[in-house]
């Protein structure tokens, strides 16, 4: 008989859900217009960590995405140091010294090597960090178990509500939890690894299973969201699991393995589906699955081709059931598709059939486009291969919010 493996949501969970997991946050001033917004934000783990990180494909990257990244292949770490206002990218050899200064200033007060600490940072590109403000602001850090509501508001740029989630996994030997806190509203097309992202566990994982399992989960989930078609040279995820719940180390290829995928893509799917419902200006969340296809990699592309087409984001704005402009959209994608076995539906309203036009309910169509969550279905019958990405509608506020980002 199989194990019974329990996955129960934990109400108001934050990152530091998990046990030996503090976080704190300050205002420090790094986004001046904001005379109170916490700004500036600490994660930190009270035993040592494994720790995966997938960052981003940009050729452009930011300088604590250099230093987190080369930080991450020692495979451990402690901590998480992360400020909004300023993203520290194409800052050159001072935004490299300001990163390891940063690390360098909270490893002494947490009594850690400086090199397990990692730094992430979003905001505007091209400006030095104030870094007497952030000097400043880690001083006055305090790290608390409930600190992680604080953390997630501290990451935030244009995003209107933290992203935070966290799941209890309960089986006959081992309980622990896995949980995550995110920030994105715009600049979002991940490439390998997306916005910010700091997930945490209880649990005992070993190194080589830990990076596979984040790598599968930011390919379903970040991986699948767009909200305007750029890519962040900022993008991070970082994963570290401390082992406190005292379990046996959890391996690939194992029930217990498969359990904390299961765990882990169900965290990051929750905050990417956040994330891209909360696009800048957005009103809806766009839901794009591709079934049928020839491939899972197929199914990736159209799904998210779908999802980031201007056209469709903007007829989705207008309630406006155009689904000419989703089979278009399929048939760029790259993606093998042959238009007279293509099934489209907007909601329940089944609009293209076998490649055929069907008569539909306008109205109810409408409808299904007005949700708060929109969905949008093809099955392209050619194989098993699916997908499921998200996105947002396209609207005027979207331009107003990025006419006017530094002024």
């Amino acid at each position: 008989m199989p194990e019974k493996i329990e996955f129960v949501a934990i109400h108001s969970g934050m990152v530091t859900s998990p046990k030996g997991f503090f976080a704190g946050a300050v205002h420090a001033g790094i986004k001046e217009a904001d005379e109170k917004r916490l700004d500036l934000g600490v994660l930190f783990s009270e035993a040592d960590c494994a720790v995966a990180g997938v960052f981003t494909a940009s050729k452009l990257k930011s300088a604590p995405v250099l230093v987190s990244r080369d930080r991450v292949t020692a495979g451990s770490g402690r901590a998480v140091v992360v400020n909004s206002g300023c993203a520290n990218a194409c800052t050159g050899d001072q935004g490299i010294a300001d990163v390891k200064e940063m690390a360098r200033l909270m490893s002494v007060p947490l009594g850690v090597p400086e090199e397990s600490v990692f730094v992430a940072s979003t905001g505007v590109i091209g400006v030095l960090l104030p870094m007497d403000k952030v000097r400043d602001g880690l001083a006055r850090m305090a790290l608390v178990k409930q600190g992680g509501h604080d953390l997630a508001h501290a990451m935030m740029t244009t995003d209107t509500f933290p992203k935070e989630y966290a799941l209890r996994v309960k089986s006959h030997d081992a309980e622990y939890v896995v949980a995550g806190v995110a920030k994105g509203a715009g600049m979002i097309h991940p490439n390998m690894g997306t916005l910010l992202c700091f997930l945490a566990t209880d649990a005992s994982v070993e190194l080589s299973f830990l990076k596979i399992a984040l790598k599968r989960s930011v390919d379903m989930s970040f991986n699948m969201v767009t909200v305007d078609g750029d890519t962040s040279p900022s993008d991070t995820v970082l994963l570290l699991a401390n082992g406190m719940a005292g379990n046996r180390a959890i391996a690939a290829g194992t029930v217990p393995g498969r359990a904390f995928q299961k765990a882990l893509d169900r965290v990051c799917i929750e905050l990417a589906r956040s994330i891209a419902g909360d696009g800048e200006g957005a009103k809806r969340l766009i839901e794009v699955k591709v079934e049928g296809a020839r491939s899972i990699k197929d199914a990736r592309i159209g799904a998210r081709t779908i999802a980031g087409s201007s056209l469709v984001k903007a007829a989705v704005y207008g309630a406006d059931p155009n689904w000419g402009r989703v089979v278009a959209a399929m048939g760029r994608s790259g993606a093998e598709m042959v238009e007279q076995k293509v099934d489209v539906y907007l909601g329940d309203v089944c609009v293209m059939k076998s490649g055929v036009p069907q008569a539909f309910d306008v109205i109810a169509a409408r409808k299904a486009l007005r949700a708060k969550e929109v969905g949008i279905r093809l099955n392209l019958n050619l194989g098993r291969g699916q997908a499921t990405a998200w996105g947002c509608d396209l609207t005027p506020r979207y331009v107003t919010i990025n006419s006017a980002y530094t002024t």
